[in-house]
Protein backbone atom coordinates (compact mmCIF):
# COMPACT_ATOMS: atom_id res chain seq x y z
CA UNK A 1 0.00 0.00 0.00
CA UNK A 2 1.83 3.11 -1.06
CA UNK A 3 1.53 6.78 0.93
CA UNK A 4 -0.49 8.13 -1.61
CA UNK A 5 -2.96 5.59 -1.56
CA UNK A 6 -3.06 4.99 2.39
CA UNK A 7 -6.21 6.93 3.66
CA UNK A 8 -5.34 7.96 7.23
CA UNK A 9 -8.14 8.82 9.85
CA UNK A 10 -7.36 10.14 13.12
CA UNK A 11 -8.84 10.81 16.48
CA UNK A 12 -7.04 12.60 19.53
CA UNK A 13 -5.52 16.03 18.39
CA UNK A 14 -3.88 17.11 21.52
CA UNK A 15 -0.98 17.86 23.08
CA UNK A 16 0.79 14.63 21.20
CA UNK A 17 -1.93 14.34 18.64
CA UNK A 18 -1.54 17.56 17.06
CA UNK A 19 2.21 16.84 15.84
CA UNK A 20 1.19 13.46 14.92
CA UNK A 21 -1.34 14.64 12.50
CA UNK A 22 0.63 17.32 11.00
CA UNK A 23 3.58 15.43 10.34
CA UNK A 24 1.15 12.69 8.65
CA UNK A 25 -0.01 15.77 6.48
CA UNK A 26 3.41 17.10 5.48
CA UNK A 27 4.50 13.07 4.87
CA UNK A 28 1.79 13.19 1.79
CA UNK A 29 -1.00 10.86 3.71
CA UNK A 30 -4.33 11.53 3.29
CA UNK A 31 -5.89 12.53 6.44
CA UNK A 32 -9.54 12.74 7.76
CA UNK A 33 -10.49 13.88 11.61
CA UNK A 34 -12.87 14.10 14.19
CA UNK A 35 -12.78 17.20 16.12
CA UNK A 36 -13.91 17.47 19.94
CA UNK A 37 -14.68 20.06 21.46
CA UNK A 38 -11.90 22.57 21.22
CA UNK A 39 -11.65 23.00 17.97
CA UNK A 40 -7.75 25.20 17.85
CA UNK A 41 -5.87 22.39 17.46
CA UNK A 42 -7.81 21.57 14.27
CA UNK A 43 -7.34 24.99 12.41
CA UNK A 44 -4.13 24.56 11.34
CA UNK A 45 -4.47 20.56 10.10
CA UNK A 46 -7.57 21.20 8.25
CA UNK A 47 -5.97 24.24 7.07
CA UNK A 48 -2.85 22.15 5.55
CA UNK A 49 -5.72 19.15 3.75
CA UNK A 50 -7.52 17.20 6.11
CA UNK A 51 -10.91 16.38 5.97
CA UNK A 52 -13.69 16.37 8.99
CA UNK A 53 -15.96 14.12 9.75
CA UNK A 54 -18.47 14.04 12.95
CA UNK A 55 -18.44 10.27 13.55
CA UNK A 56 -15.97 7.51 14.56
CA UNK A 57 -18.11 5.32 12.27
CA UNK A 58 -17.66 7.63 9.59
CA UNK A 59 -13.94 7.96 9.73
CA UNK A 60 -13.30 4.51 9.75
CA UNK A 61 -15.47 4.00 6.93
CA UNK A 62 -13.31 6.72 4.90
CA UNK A 63 -9.78 5.61 6.13
CA UNK A 64 -7.39 2.31 5.70
CA UNK A 65 -5.92 3.19 8.73
CA UNK A 66 -7.13 4.53 12.01
CA UNK A 67 -4.89 6.09 13.97
CA UNK A 68 -6.52 6.93 17.97
CA UNK A 69 -4.55 9.13 20.18
CA UNK A 70 -6.17 9.83 23.18
CA UNK A 71 -5.76 9.48 27.05
CA UNK A 72 -6.83 5.91 28.19
CA UNK A 73 -8.96 2.51 27.71
CA UNK A 74 -12.52 4.61 28.70
CA UNK A 75 -11.78 6.95 26.09
CA UNK A 76 -10.79 4.12 23.58
CA UNK A 77 -14.27 2.18 24.57
CA UNK A 78 -16.06 4.78 23.69
CA UNK A 79 -14.50 5.36 20.30
CA UNK A 80 -14.94 1.70 19.25
CA UNK A 81 -18.16 0.88 21.33
CA UNK A 82 -20.20 4.39 22.08
CA UNK A 83 -22.83 5.92 19.86
CA UNK A 84 -21.35 5.59 15.84
CA UNK A 85 -18.21 4.08 16.99
CA UNK A 86 -15.77 2.17 14.93
CA UNK A 87 -17.12 -1.10 15.59
CA UNK A 88 -20.47 -0.66 13.89
CA UNK A 89 -17.98 0.37 10.58
CA UNK A 90 -15.46 -2.34 11.06
CA UNK A 91 -14.42 -3.82 8.02
CA UNK A 92 -12.11 -7.13 6.07
CA UNK A 93 -8.70 -4.98 5.85
CA UNK A 94 -9.47 -1.87 8.29
CA UNK A 95 -6.29 -1.37 10.68
CA UNK A 96 -7.26 0.21 13.94
CA UNK A 97 -4.32 1.89 15.69
CA UNK A 98 -4.19 2.48 19.27
CA UNK A 99 -1.16 4.93 20.43
CA UNK A 100 -2.60 5.26 24.39
CA UNK A 101 -1.61 3.86 27.49
CA UNK A 102 -4.44 1.73 28.02
CA UNK A 103 -5.18 -0.93 30.20
CA UNK A 104 -3.68 -4.77 28.29
CA UNK A 105 -7.31 -6.65 29.64
CA UNK A 106 -9.38 -3.69 27.43
CA UNK A 107 -7.10 -3.87 24.42
CA UNK A 108 -7.05 -7.23 24.28
CA UNK A 109 -11.05 -7.30 24.30
CA UNK A 110 -11.29 -4.61 21.80
CA UNK A 111 -8.79 -6.92 19.66
CA UNK A 112 -11.15 -10.04 19.67
CA UNK A 113 -14.56 -8.01 19.24
CA UNK A 114 -12.95 -6.08 16.08
CA UNK A 115 -10.80 -9.40 14.73
CA UNK A 116 -14.81 -10.88 14.57
CA UNK A 117 -15.30 -8.28 11.82
CA UNK A 118 -11.75 -8.39 9.74
CA UNK A 119 -10.12 -5.25 11.48
CA UNK A 120 -6.84 -5.71 12.79
CA UNK A 121 -6.44 -3.56 16.31
CA UNK A 122 -2.66 -2.72 16.91
CA UNK A 123 -1.24 -0.92 19.95
CA UNK A 124 1.83 1.27 19.56
CA UNK A 125 1.69 2.99 22.62
CA UNK A 126 4.50 6.55 22.47
CA UNK A 127 6.92 7.62 24.30
CA UNK A 128 8.62 11.47 24.62
CA UNK A 129 6.95 14.47 25.20
CA UNK A 130 4.57 16.84 22.63
CA UNK A 131 7.90 18.36 21.82
CA UNK A 132 9.10 15.52 19.64
CA UNK A 133 5.72 15.28 18.38
CA UNK A 134 5.87 18.57 16.50
CA UNK A 135 9.30 17.33 15.66
CA UNK A 136 7.92 13.92 13.99
CA UNK A 137 10.47 12.31 16.40
CA UNK A 138 8.61 10.34 18.71
CA UNK A 139 8.88 6.60 19.50
CA UNK A 140 6.60 3.64 19.41
CA UNK A 141 6.60 0.13 20.59
CA UNK A 142 4.40 -1.36 18.83
CA UNK A 143 2.44 -4.98 19.03
CA UNK A 144 1.56 -6.67 16.32
CA UNK A 145 2.32 -9.46 13.93
CA UNK A 146 5.24 -9.43 11.13
CA UNK A 147 3.19 -8.76 7.82
CA UNK A 148 0.90 -6.39 10.01
CA UNK A 149 4.10 -4.13 11.58
CA UNK A 150 5.71 -4.30 7.79
CA UNK A 151 2.44 -2.61 6.54
CA UNK A 152 2.22 0.07 9.48
CA UNK A 153 5.75 0.83 9.47
CA UNK A 154 5.69 4.13 6.68
CA UNK A 155 2.72 5.39 8.56
CA UNK A 156 4.47 4.91 11.92
CA UNK A 157 8.04 6.37 10.68
CA UNK A 158 6.06 9.69 9.34
CA UNK A 159 5.82 10.82 12.93
CA UNK A 160 8.34 8.94 14.93
CA UNK A 161 12.21 8.55 14.96
CA UNK A 162 12.26 4.73 16.62
CA UNK A 163 9.50 2.49 15.71
CA UNK A 164 10.43 -0.51 17.50
CA UNK A 165 8.48 -4.10 16.72
CA UNK A 166 8.09 -5.24 20.78
CA UNK A 167 6.40 -8.63 19.98
CA UNK A 168 2.79 -9.83 19.13
CA UNK A 169 -0.67 -8.26 19.76
CA UNK A 170 -0.60 -6.63 23.24
CA UNK A 171 2.73 -6.54 24.04
CA UNK A 172 3.00 -2.86 22.95
CA UNK A 173 0.63 -1.44 26.18
CA UNK A 174 2.12 -3.95 28.86
CA UNK A 175 5.90 -2.46 28.09
CA UNK A 176 4.66 0.93 27.66
CA UNK A 177 2.82 0.55 31.36
CA UNK A 178 6.36 -0.96 32.54
CA UNK A 179 8.10 2.00 30.97
CA UNK A 180 5.32 4.43 32.75
CA UNK A 181 6.48 2.91 35.84
CA UNK A 182 9.89 2.73 35.46
CA UNK A 183 9.92 7.16 34.55
CA UNK A 184 7.37 7.78 37.52
CA UNK A 185 9.58 5.73 39.71
CA UNK A 186 12.25 8.12 38.92
CA UNK A 187 10.66 10.92 39.21
CA UNK A 188 8.83 10.20 42.58
CA UNK A 189 12.18 9.32 44.10
CA UNK A 190 13.80 12.45 42.44
CA UNK A 191 10.54 14.94 44.11
CA UNK A 192 11.36 12.70 47.28
CA UNK A 193 15.39 13.31 47.17
CA UNK A 194 14.46 17.24 46.96
CA UNK A 195 12.66 17.14 49.70
CA UNK A 196 14.87 14.89 51.98
CA UNK A 197 17.85 17.23 51.22
CA UNK A 198 15.62 20.78 51.86
CA UNK A 199 14.44 18.86 55.25
CA UNK A 200 18.18 18.11 56.23
CA UNK A 201 19.70 21.44 55.26
CA UNK A 202 21.68 19.72 52.51
CA UNK A 203 21.89 21.98 49.53
CA UNK A 204 19.54 20.85 46.29
CA UNK A 205 22.37 22.35 43.68
CA UNK A 206 24.83 20.13 45.16
CA UNK A 207 22.59 17.21 45.22
CA UNK A 208 21.85 17.93 41.39
CA UNK A 209 25.82 18.52 40.72
CA UNK A 210 26.70 14.87 42.47
CA UNK A 211 23.41 13.04 40.74
CA UNK A 212 24.84 14.91 37.55
CA UNK A 213 27.94 13.94 37.41
CA UNK A 214 27.18 9.78 38.15
CA UNK A 215 25.13 6.60 36.95
CA UNK A 216 22.11 8.06 39.11
CA UNK A 217 21.75 10.64 36.62
CA UNK A 218 19.00 10.50 34.09
CA UNK A 219 16.91 12.41 31.26
CA UNK A 220 14.05 12.71 33.78
CA UNK A 221 15.76 13.82 36.90
CA UNK A 222 17.57 16.54 34.60
CA UNK A 223 13.79 17.59 33.67
CA UNK A 224 12.50 17.55 36.93
CA UNK A 225 15.29 18.72 39.04
CA UNK A 226 17.42 20.45 36.86
CA UNK A 227 14.96 22.47 35.26
CA UNK A 228 13.15 23.20 38.77
CA UNK A 229 16.80 24.55 39.50
CA UNK A 230 16.80 26.88 36.46
CA UNK A 231 14.58 29.47 37.83
CA UNK A 232 11.17 27.46 39.59
CA UNK A 233 10.46 25.78 35.96
CA UNK A 234 8.12 22.66 36.49
CA UNK A 235 7.12 22.48 33.08
CA UNK A 236 9.94 19.94 31.86
CA UNK A 237 7.66 17.05 32.02
CA UNK A 238 4.48 17.69 29.81
CA UNK A 239 2.71 15.16 31.30
CA UNK A 240 0.03 15.65 33.85
CA UNK A 241 -0.13 13.92 37.61
CA UNK A 242 -3.91 12.95 36.72
CA UNK A 243 -2.62 10.79 33.60
CA UNK A 244 0.27 9.73 35.70
CA UNK A 245 -1.75 8.68 38.27
CA UNK A 246 -4.14 6.64 35.96
CA UNK A 247 -1.33 4.66 34.18
CA UNK A 248 -0.02 3.78 37.50
CA UNK A 249 -3.04 2.39 38.13
CA UNK A 250 -3.03 0.07 34.68
CA UNK A 251 0.20 -1.00 35.74
CA UNK A 252 -0.40 -2.06 39.06
CA UNK A 253 -3.77 -4.01 37.68
CA UNK A 254 -1.68 -5.85 35.46
CA UNK A 255 1.13 -6.82 37.43
CA UNK A 256 -1.21 -7.99 39.89
CA UNK A 257 -3.07 -10.28 37.49
CA UNK A 258 0.01 -12.00 36.68
CA UNK A 259 0.60 -12.10 39.47
CA UNK A 260 3.81 -10.37 39.98
CA UNK A 261 5.56 -8.58 42.76
CA UNK A 262 4.32 -4.51 42.81
CA UNK A 263 5.78 -3.33 45.83
CA UNK A 264 7.82 -0.86 44.21
CA UNK A 265 4.67 -0.14 41.79
CA UNK A 266 2.01 0.70 44.54
CA UNK A 267 4.29 2.78 46.49
CA UNK A 268 4.79 5.14 43.58
CA UNK A 269 1.28 5.04 42.29
CA UNK A 270 0.39 5.99 46.17
CA UNK A 271 2.81 8.78 46.25
CA UNK A 272 0.75 9.69 42.86
CA UNK A 273 -2.82 9.74 44.55
CA UNK A 274 -1.41 11.94 47.51
CA UNK A 275 -0.17 14.33 44.69
CA UNK A 276 -3.61 14.66 43.13
CA UNK A 277 -5.58 14.60 46.30
CA UNK A 278 -3.30 17.36 47.19
CA UNK A 279 -4.88 19.53 44.50
CA UNK A 280 -1.60 18.95 41.57
CA UNK A 281 -3.32 16.87 39.06
CA UNK A 282 -3.96 20.05 36.28
CA UNK A 283 -0.33 20.16 36.57
CA UNK A 284 2.90 18.24 35.39
CA UNK A 285 5.11 15.66 37.05
CA UNK A 286 7.79 17.85 38.04
CA UNK A 287 4.99 19.00 40.36
CA UNK A 288 5.45 15.77 42.19
CA UNK A 289 8.00 18.30 44.06
CA UNK A 290 5.48 20.92 45.03
CA UNK A 291 3.53 17.74 46.52
CA UNK A 292 6.43 16.78 48.61
CA UNK A 293 6.87 20.74 50.00
CA UNK A 294 3.51 20.26 51.46
CA UNK A 295 4.17 16.66 52.77
CA UNK A 296 7.15 17.62 54.28
CA UNK A 297 6.79 20.93 55.44
CA UNK A 298 9.80 22.48 53.38
CA UNK A 299 10.75 25.44 50.52
CA UNK A 300 11.75 23.67 47.19
CA UNK A 301 11.17 25.57 44.92
CA UNK A 302 12.54 28.76 43.93
CA UNK A 303 9.93 31.38 43.17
Amino acid sequence: MSTAATRIGFIGLGLMGHGIAKNLIAKGFPLTVRVHRNRKPAEDILAAGAKEVKTSAELARASDIVILCVTGSPQIEEIVYGPDGILGAARDGLIVVDTSTAEPSSTAKIRDDLAAKGTRYVDAPLARTPKEAEEGRLNTMVGADEATFAQLKPVLSAYCENVIHVGPPGHGHILKLVNNFLAQAIATASAEACAACAKSGVSIAKLHEVVSAGGVNSGIFQMMVGRMLEGGDLSGLKFTLVNAMKDLRYYTHMVESLPSPAIVGEAVHQSLVNANMLGFGDKYIASLIEAQEKLAGVKIVGR
